[in-house]
């Protein structure tokens, strides 16, 4: 009888506590998403739904090689589809739609997007395209796929890794293999990142974050009972007090890790993943014990609830963060997050019981049927078709316009080639060309209070520096100025480039210095693409001599910007002669100065940076602003 059981219409045997794994897992992705600098970790909610897929879907197809003697690949590949994809066409379409209302960034590549989480392989598009899973500054509307299309992938093979393992005699033999490829995909990922790849290669690629998947299905194995042996009696004292110590140990180990792992660093693929998936893996093997308490305990309704929808929430909780952020704009996050939780848990909610349940019960050809005929439908039946027949109306056309339509590129990316253009048109292409002769600042007077004596008649202050007297070095921020600087400054000298770091800025003072080119007030914009350590700071004035320098202080949301500008204003407060240009300041509350990123300044943007710029050196010759520091002339 059981050879004749049809897997795809009977209930699987559930695994108690999965479901609250979850719940947990898309929580931490929630969090860390909606709130980053609360949960830092929390990414590693994706690698704990890795580690739950691969357990399950192999348990499955162990399940099916008992009662049938043999696994159906169409059927099983069918049903995949049926779980997966109706669900993902609603999001894409609908978030489509709705990215096109919000206006901003969010259609750049939208196309492609579509197209490479269809055919599931969003991860390696992201990969040729250098999307990065960590930036939320010119984010992807679909980026939380890459994910799916690392499990379909999987999906695609497992079946066939199945029928080829069954062919090796015992448990312990057929883990085997999958523990080997599962060490090999994450020593892979370590290996890599010491090798100094791109993070995006090492994070999105299918060799190298396939082990939570790999391992999960080796614990599978490991644990599926032997065919002809009676169900287990419940547990012991002895047992449930192991199972409650290894979930223990895996929920501290990976709350830990959610609380202290940063996003995309070196220690996070070099160990951190891997430690995750090993955390996750005993939560899962502790959980899913036949009569564990500790399942039991994570099966309560809410976590339930939540885990049985986890899919939908991971599907629809980015896209909507992303169309909230541009319609209620960024300085708004605890509206923001409100807002996106809101409609994630409702979108979620509708989509499991209209649209995911239905299919997956009975299939696509069998839904679609039942929506078409009125005859057949209940009064709650003909309700849902009427609305997804109304929402199909309006979306499938917006959708398409909205792809038609996409911009080429980001209004940043926008920003920073008009700012390149204006550096390729200046005459001056570094710092030192066009530089007539003059005393060395070096051989400027001393530093001297500005404070005259009484008897002496106050003298007039010193004209402010022009263009022709400043040297800038600076990021990308810097370069989407430059045309501002330039009518602020007619004649300045920018070298400014995408990606530059303070160290790089060193170099080049130092060579402009060295050749004697270097100008007589040094503006320095760096800081948006990385940490700044006080001994850089000190290497630059070194480099400047005795020039007065300003320092641009950075404007992100990425987390080592307060740092930054905390250091800045204190090397400025510690040494004559240096003052910040409040960039941050100027532009925190003029949102509308900034491009879709939050980062790169707009033409009004550009204004409010030189205007910052132009302060900080009016600063350098102000009593008490810049410790009586007197800016050198010619």
């Amino acid at each position: 009888m059981a050879s004749h059981t049809s897997l795809s219409h009977s209930r699987p045997a559930r695994f108690g506590g999965l479901d609250g794994l979850r719940a947990i897992a898309v929580g931490l992705v929630l969090v860390y998403h909606l709130f980053p600098r609360a949960l830092p970790g929390g990414f590693l909610g994706v690698d704990v739904f890795f580690a739950i897929s691969g357990f399950l879907i192999t348990s499955l197809l162990l399940r099916e090689v008992e009662l049938r003697g043999g696994i159906r690949l169409g059927a099983f590949w069918r049903r995949r589809a049926r779980r997966l994809l109706p669900a993902l066409g609603l999001v894409l379409l609908v978030s489509t739609a709705l990215a096109l209302l919000a206006g901003g960034d969010l259609l750049v590549g939208i196309g492609r997007q579509i197209a490479g989480t269809a055919f599931f392989v969003s991860n390696w598009v992201f990969i040729a395209q250098g999307a990065d899973y960590f930036a939320r500054d010119t984010p992807e509307l679909f980026r939380n796929t890459w994910s799916l299309s690392i499990e379909e992938q999987f999906y695609i093979v497992l079946p066939l890794l199945v029928l080829a393992l069954l062919k090796l005699r015992g448990r312990s033999t057929r883990a085997v293999p999958l523990v080997l490829l599962g060490v090999a995909s994450a020593a892979l990922m370590a290996e890599l990142s010491l090798q100094g790849a791109d993070p995006t290669r090492v994070y999105f690629g299918s060799d190298t974050h396939t082990f939570g998947l790999l391992l999960g299905a080796a614990m599978a194995v490991l644990l599926h009972p032997r065919p002809g042996t009676a169900p287990a009696g419940p547990p012991g004292r002895a047992q449930q007090l192991l199972y409650g110590a290894l979930a223990l140990a895996g929920l501290a180990t990976l709350t830990w890790l959610a609380f202290t792992l940063p996003e995309g660093s070196p220690q996070s693929f070099q160990g951190g993943f891997q430690l995750a998936i090993v955390a996750a893996l005993l939560l899962v093997g502790a959980v899913t014990r036949p009569g564990a308490v500790i399942g039991r305990a994570l099966d309560v309704q809410p976590l339930r609830w939540i885990g049985e929808r986890s899919y939908g929430i991971y599907l629809w909780h980015w896209p909507l963060l992303l169309i909230s952020s541009a319609a209620l704009g960024a300085t708004r996050p605890v509206t923001v997050a409100a807002v996106t939780l809101i409609a994630t848990l409702a979108a979620a909610a509708a989509s499991y019981r209209f649209v995911e349940q239905p299919v997956r019960k009975l299939g696509l050809r069998r839904s679609l049927r039942l929506l078409v005929r009125p005859a057949t439908q209940t009064r709650r039946q003909r309700a849902v078709a009427i609305t997804l027949g109304a929402l199909l109306l309006v979306a499938v056309p917006a959708g398409t316009y909205a792809v038609i339509s996409a911009p080429a590129q980001t209004t940043a990316a926008d920003a920073i080639a008009r700012g390149q253009a204006a550096l390729d048109r200046a005459s001056e292409t570094d710092p030192a060309d066009g530089q007539s002769g003059g005393e060395d600042p070096s051989d400027a007077a001393a530093p001297r209070a500005t404070d005259p004596p009484e008897a002496t008649p106050q003298k007039a202050p010193p004209p402010l520096p022009e263009g022709p007297e400043i040297s800038a070095v600076g990021d990308s921020v810097m370069l989407a100025s430059l045309p501002e600087l330039e009518e602020v400054f007619p004649g300045i000298a920018v070298d400014a480039a995408v990606s530059r770091g303070m160290g790089v800025g060193i170099e080049l003072a130092a060579e402009w210095a060295g050749a004697g080119t270097l100008r007589q007030v040094l503006v320095v914009g760096l800081g948006t693409n990385g940490p700044i350590d006080p001994t850089e700071l000190d290497e630059m004035r070194a480099a400047a001599g005795n020039r007065p320098i300003v320092l641009v202080n950075a404007h992100a949301d990425r987390d080592w910007i307060p740092g930054v500008n905390e250091e800045l204003t204190r090397f400025a407060d510690a040494h004559r002669g240096v003052v910040v240009a409040d960039w941050t300041g100027a532009v925190a509350d003029v949102p509308d100065a900034l491009a879709g990123d939050d980062i790169h300044p707009n033409p009004s943007g550009g204004e409010i940076y030189a205007a910052s710029v132009q302060r900080a050196i009016a600063a350098l010759q102000e009593p008490g602003e810049a410790l009586g520091f007197e800016v050198p002339r010619r």
